[in-house]
């Protein structure tokens, strides 16, 4: 790891963000204020933040859960929860059995009029799922996600086409308990105000005004690469009947920026959080980045949240914050202020690697041009965790049992 204390500040200020975001303390306090009316219990726990929000839930009902199905990226071994590891970023067996077993537990909460807590946080488009129609297989909807989340697509237009093939989202899971008393507890990865996307909605009514399906598809040439299963409930699609039940967004990406300027400004830098870059295609948000910086004659961060387009172009290990990083190295390269640039997702995994993201500053390049690496092979390969491997400046964190979309902090020092 290159030592330099711009860089170990950038770290302290993502790590202090990411305590912010812990969704345990923040489900419990919520609980704790719902008006439950009825004496059984249920919940529904998905995405990757679901085993700390059932952690919360526990904390503050113990005993008085009747049940509850969770489906994430990890165990929550405690009674009355029935466990589902889904796949991720691609939906898997257990995806699938993760709704099976959200089906039974919806019927029986609607046979009784009971209350159903849902759990709702990122990844869960693909950690619970079950396909609209039978002729759509797991293979089928492998292969519609991979197409999706490759394609430089935004979220928005990815969960329009989703929406149309599914069985759970876009509030099909609750309305499989329309006798129930509902309540949402969410952990957004997406806008403000969009939280009908977050796991592409499995139980709030779409957004208003979303994408079309078809024209998001034909916009991305995506008609004779995704499966013809799919394309058929793609053509098929119709407005479903509305969701009742309240909603509340518990930890946004917000969250996490005001958190990261707080940490920032009492390290001494003067801090601006940038919302306008936020979903830029990669290489205009890597500009926009480092050009906030410009005129700026004092200890200086720059926040911004959200998730650049990046679409994928070869066979190498990365995402979005990795290749962030490696953009704004290439960028930087022999740059005489000192700058440096963290990317990282909250949920501690970039793309198809096991890093959050990477750290990179001016001297990054020539540093990567002494081991013999070329920066340019590694971007044109989309291999930007194998690169900042070498260099030994990964933001290394697992599976942080939140998510609230990713966190770039750009700080900037008037001395070398």
């Amino acid at each position: 790891m290159f030592n330099d204390l711009l860089q170990q500040h950038a770290r302290t200020i993502f790590h202090h963000a990411l305590t912010a975001v812990d969704p345990r303390p923040s489900t419990r306090n919520a609980i704790t204020n719902l008006n439950i009316s009825t004496p059984a219990i249920y919940a529904v726990a998905i995405g990757k933040a679901a085993v700390s929000m059932a952690r919360g839930l526990d904390d503050a009902l113990g005993d008085k859960l009747t049940f509850g199905v969770i489906a994430s990226t990890s165990l929550h071994l405690v009674r009355r929860w029935q466990n589902s590891i889904g796949g991720h970023p691609l939906p898997n067996e257990a995806s699938l059995a993760a709704a099976q077993a959200a089906f039974g537990l919806l019927d029986e909460a609607n046979e009784e009029h009971a209350t159903v807590i849902f759990l709702i946080s990122g990844g869960g488009s693909a950690i619970m799922e079950w396909p609209i129609s039978d002729d759509i297989s797991i293979e089928d909807l492998r292969a519609a996600n991979q197409t999706l989340i490759s394609c430089g697509a935004s979220i928005s237009e990815i969960n329009s086409v989703r929406r149309a093939f599914s069985a759970v989202k876009g509030g099909a899971l609750a309305r499989r308990a329309l006798n129930a008393q509902l309540f949402t507890l969410i952990v957004s990865d997406t806008n403000p105000g969009d939280e009908a996307s977050v796991a592409s909605g499995p139980t709030l009514n779409p957004p208003k005004d979303p994408p079309n399906a078809i024209d998001v598809v034909q916009q991305y040439n995506l008609d004779s690469v995704l499966p013809a299963s799919v394309m058929k409930a793609v053509h098929r699609a119709q407005t479903s009947s509305s969701v009742s039940g309240s909603h509340v967004v518990l930890l946004d990406n917000r969250s996490a920026q005001y958190a990261a300027a707080q940490k920032a400004r009492e390290l001494g830098f003067t801090c601006a959080t940038l919302d306008h870059i936020s979903e830029q295609p990669i290489q205009e948000g890597c500009d926009l980045l480092l050009a906030s910086t410009a005129n700026v004659n004092e200890p200086f961060c720059a926040i911004s949240g959200g998730e650049f387009s990046c679409p994928v172009r070869g066979d190498g290990r990365g995402g979005r914050n990795l290749e962030t990083a490696l953009r704004c190295a290439i960028n930087l390269d022999n740059r005489n202020s000192h700058l440096v640039v963290l990317s990282a997702g909250t949920d501690g995994i970039d793309g198809n690697s096991p890093a959050a993201g990477a750290i990179a500053d001016e001297t990054t390049l020539q540093r990567a041009r002494n081991l013999n690496l070329d920066a340019a092979q590694y971007l044109g390969r989309s291999d930007s965790y194998t690169f900042f491997e070498q260099l030994n400046d990964l933001i290394i964190t697992g599976p942080t049992g939140t998510n609230v979309r990713d966190l770039r902090i750009v700080l900037k020092s008037v001395t070398n």
